[in-house]
């Protein structure tokens, strides 16, 4: 093998791996002055599709971006329901149902008003949004992606990595200063740290079939769906891709079942309740688990998404909460490339991330055993012991499923009031699915509203810190002891029109959109900014 060169080539941020969190990541670095190589060891996307829901969450920090509203025009037709019914077989029995907008009634604005985002979530396959995000990523000054070029090796040093890559039979070595594994589940950052997964290794096996086919098209279109699940000899969800004839089968086993042994043809064949003609795409055999790092940090060298943590995909959660992770340490590597925080500032990367992360796989993990548990056979039978067993399985359903498919609690309610970075976070509750204060807290994300003119509040926001104004009181300060800080600063006025929504004459807005601290003037502005980047993190001795 031919290495190339004898001078290691400079970046800024090495990121390895151009998935969703790869690209977001490289993206918001980019854009915030921080220049970055993307390698990606692959040259085509993977076939089959993976994760079909982009969150709320994930929509706020594509709308950010500036990417959100190509992703929302894509994927499924504008008109498409994105519904969810549940059935004894397709042609069989309804036996519940959850009813979402489309993606053309979020974009005309229905409902609007009582929204919690200014960006719904959105049923997309990672099939079309890879290609979006990509495109974005090519079209942005100071970042490079490079395809069919491999992580070989990592050498750390006190000051910058020194990272080997392969590409068309010539190694080279990049000088960086950061490097970013975004690589997921075998992540070759990860193993070149020497960093392990903890957790469950095996909740559920899947066999996954992405097929075509225009029979099952014109069947569905009678009472179309995003996802139907069927409740045959096995649960599984058939999935609407395109809204035409490309579906994802899923068919859900114990995890101690021998899949190969499944056909997938004849598990399609049971949950519809009779055969359709179809192509298969691909099919993937795999297994759902509940896992996070042991560590998502090594100094200068960082783990994201499922290079991060993995667990079985009930509501697409894996990639959103990897999109999550690029949010809050983007910020920060370009806090502390640009020079405006110290290089301590990048330890609580791991403290925010890492406790969302275990919090998320528990709850996933429990959501999944849930929905996936047994269901009685009765509800296939006719007569009133049928009758009996649908209403108490709908029952059930009504209970376990709203959260799963409308996550506000995931969403909006992750939290980093535990951090060092966070003033006064308080009380630091669980995460949970459904639940979700539209009221500002230390460690939240602020708050959706609109303001007079229409616009998000979000949107108001600067592109690092904000200091929301909501009492009319002197700034003055604060601008002050940014400046002696370095700190770039934007205030921003409210006014007194929320006072529930926003319950502190001062509310200090961190880049990733996450409440840093809320108090009045009397609070001493430069000790407040200085632990909100980082300053209080600098040892004594340093």
């Amino acid at each position: 093998m031919r290495h190339a060169g004898d001078h290691p080539e400079k970046v800024g941020v090495l990121i390895v791996g151009a998935g969703p969190t790869g690209l977001t990541l490289g993206i918001d670095l980019a854009q915030r002055g921080v220049p970055c190589l993307i390698v990606e060891a692959t040259t085509e996307r993977p076939v089959n599709p993976r994760c079909n829901t982009t969150s709320a969450r994930s929509m706020e920090i594509f709308r950010r971006l500036g990417v959100a509203d190509g992703i929302r025009r894509a994927g499924l037709p504008l008109d498409y329901p994105t519904s969810i019914q549940y059935r004894t077989t397709l042609r069989g029995t309804e036996l519940f149902r959850l009813t979402f907008p489309s993606s053309g009634e979020v974009l005309d604005g229905a409902g609007r008003a009582d929204w919690p985002t200014p960006e719904p979530q959105h049923r997309i396959s990672q099939l079309y949004l890879e290609p979006i995000l990509e495109e974005h990523a090519r079209r942005t000054t100071g970042l490079t992606l490079e395809r069919d070029c491999r992580l070989v090796e990592l050498r750390p040093h006190a000051d910058h990595v020194e990272a080997v890559v392969e590409s068309g039979g010539q190694t080279r070595v990049l000088h960086c200063d950061y490097v970013v594994g975004c690589d997921g589940a075998h992540s070759a950052v990860r193993r070149g740290l020497g960093v392990r997964y903890q957790g469950v290794e095996a909740i559920q096996k899947f066999v996954s079939t992405y097929l075509r086919s225009a029979d099952l098209g014109r069947l569905a279109a009678r009472d179309p769906a995003w996802t139907y699940w069927m409740f045959g000899r096995v649960q599984s969800s058939l999935i609407a891709i395109d809204g035409g004839d490309r579906w994802l089968h899923h068919v859900a086993f114990a995890p101690d079942h021998d899949t190969d042994a499944e056909d997938p043809g004849k598990l399609l064949d049971e949950a519809l309740g009779g055969p359709v003609e179809h192509e298969v795409l691909g099919v993937v055999r795999w297994t759902g688990r509940q896992l996070v790092a042991e560590r998502y940090q090594d100094d200068r060298v960082f783990l994201a998404g499922d290079a991060a943590h993995i667990w079985i995909p009930v509501g697409g959660f894996g990639m959103n909460t990897g999109i999550q992770d690029a949010a809050t340490l983007g910020w920060m590597l370009a806090a502390v490339y640009r020079g405006w925080a110290p290089p301590e500032l990048l330890r609580a990367y791991e403290l925010e991330r890492k406790p969302v992360g275990e919090q998320f796989a528990g709850a996933v993990g429990r959501a999944a055993r849930a929905s996936l548990a047994e269901v009685s056979p009765d509800i296939h039978i006719p007569g009133e012991a049928g009758d009996r067993a649908r209403h108490e399985f709908a029952h059930r359903l009504a209970t376990t499923e709203p959260h799963r498919y409308s996550p506000d609690g995931f969403s909006f309610g992750y939290h980093y009031a535990h951090s060092p970075l966070v003033l006064d976070g308080g009380e630091q509750p669980a995460i949970e699915m459904g639940v979700y204060d539209r009221r500002a807290r230390p460690g939240f994300r602020l708050p959706h509203t609109w303001l007079p003119d229409g616009t998000p509040v979000l949107d108001a926001l600067g592109r690092e810190f904000t200091l929301l104004r909501t009492a009319g009181g002197d700034a003055d300060a604060f601008k002050a002891a940014a400046a002696a800080l370095g700190i770039p600063l934007t205030v921003l006025d409210l006014g007194s029109r929320w006072p529930e929504r926003y319950p502190a004459d001062f509310i200090l807005v961190r880049p990733d959109q996450h409440v840093a601290w809320m108090g009045d003037a009397a609070t001493r502005p430069g000790d407040v900014l200085a632990a909100a980047t980082g300053r209080l993190l600098v040892s004594p001795a340093s």
